[in-house]
Parts: structure tokens; C-alpha cells; sequence
């Protein structure tokens, strides 16, 4: 079975649309962001962290819940797996931008946003490679949008992801016939990942807000 077919370049902007937005009773990015800063006193570092640690443990439950099924429900679990944890990466990543002094609403915000979801070593490949011609923090901050970059970055973003399901897809399977292993592989996978994605945009999206 392939993913491919599923997922087209436009989706990850849909997805992150749906992030910034929010969609069902996933609020804003910017209205969780906001909520984590008021708990934090104000305080946007540990507001940062606390929004890490709440999409972690969104991710792992997304994950754990949509590996549980057995192997003939794989087709549908696959899915929507990807859908599940590209949205919950894709808030969380527009959360921290929103809390480091990003406007939201910004096109060059955005790829940076979606080009935080690489993870730090592919995007220093691709910035080696000039594929991508700068980091998050380089193309979030550059004097003008280049309209290249949407295009570039989504499908990045997209082959990326595929890669990523295709990878699992094997262990998945595998503990998809012991009762609750899919669910434990999957959702500590998810939940790694975003671990690791999160702290790389708080790395890299600087605080703007600083004078």
C-alpha cells in the first residue's frame, strides 16, 4: 500500500491552515499559545516548554489510538495517523512562533513553520544543497516573501512525511499483531518526533519580542 497518492503538496498547507486556525475543539495556535503564556505568569520560555510538553503528549495519544487496530485496519490507520500528527506539529510549531513575536498571517512565517517540521538535519542538507536557501529563522525574517518557497517547501514537507510513514510502516505492522504494541510503537513514535520538532523550533525561531 502507498500513501503517496493521499497526500499531495497542498496538503500540508491545509493542515497548517487548519493549525492556525484551529478546527474542532483544537483551538487556535495562537489561543493555546496565549493560554500556556498566562499559566507561565508571562514568562514566554516556559510557556515554550509547556506548549512542547502539551503536544507531546497530544501526539503520543493520537498515535497510540490510531495504531491500535489490527492489520486489516492499517489503510485507514495509516492515513490517519499522518493527519493526526501533522496537525499536532504544525500547531505546535505556529505556537511557538506566535509566542517568540511571528505574525501568524505572514507567507514567509509560514514556510518557516513548515520548514521547522524537516527537523534540523534536513534542513541543513537542504540549505548545503541550496534547494532551501536559508534557515526557519532566515526565511521567517527575510526582507521579502519569495512565492518559490511555498511550493518548494510544502513538497518538501510532503515527501518527508511520506518518508517518515513508509519507514514505520514495517514495525507497525509488526506490532500491530501483539494487542497494544501498534498503539505503544506508534504513539512514542509520534511523540519523539514531535519532542524533537518542537525543540527545534524553539532553537530556531528567536524571540522577536526581545529589543
Amino acid at each position: 500500500m502507498s500513501v503517496a497518492p493521499s497526500i499531495a503538496s497542498g496538503y500540508v498547507r491545509t493542515m497548517l491552515d487548519k493549525a492556525i486556525d484551529g478546527i474542532g475543539p483544537l483551538r487556535s495556535a495562537a489561543a493555546t499559545a496565549d493560554s500556556r503564556l498566562v499559566d507561565a505568569g508571562g514568562d514566554v520560555e516556559n510557556a515554550v516548554k509547556a506548549l512542547v510538553r502539551l503536544h507531546v503528549g497530544l501526539a503520543g495519544v493520537q498515535g497510540f489510538v490510531t495504531n491500535l487496530g489490527g492489520i486489516a485496519a492499517l489503510a485507514v490507520a495509516i492515513p490517519a495517523n499522518v493527519v493526526g500528527v501533522t496537525l499536532v506539529q504544525c500547531h505546535l510549531v505556529a505556537g511557538i512562533a506566535h509566542l517568540r513575536g511571528y505574525d501568524l498571517e505572514d507567507a514567509r512565517v509560514r514556510n518557516a513553520i513548515l520548514a521547522c517540521m524537516l527537523g534540523e538535519g534536513a534542513v541543513r542538507d537542504l540549505v548545503r544543497t541550496t534547494s532551501l536557501p536559508s534557515s526557519p529563522m532566515g526565511i521567517a525574517t527575510s526582507p521579502v516573501h519569495d512565492p518559490t518557497l511555498d511550493e518548494l517547501v510544502s513538497r518538501e514537507v510532503t515527501t518527508d512525511l511520506v518518508a517518515r510513514t513508509a519507514g514505520r510502516r514495517a514495525v507497525t505492522m509488526v506490532g500491530r499483531r501483539v494487542p497494544l504494541l501498534g498503539g505503544v510503537v506508534g504513539g512514542g513514535s509520534d511523540a519523539l518526533t514531535t519532542w524533537q520538532i518542537g525543540q527545534y523550533a524553539a532553537r530556531e525561531l528567536r524571540d522577536r519580542n526581545l529589543r
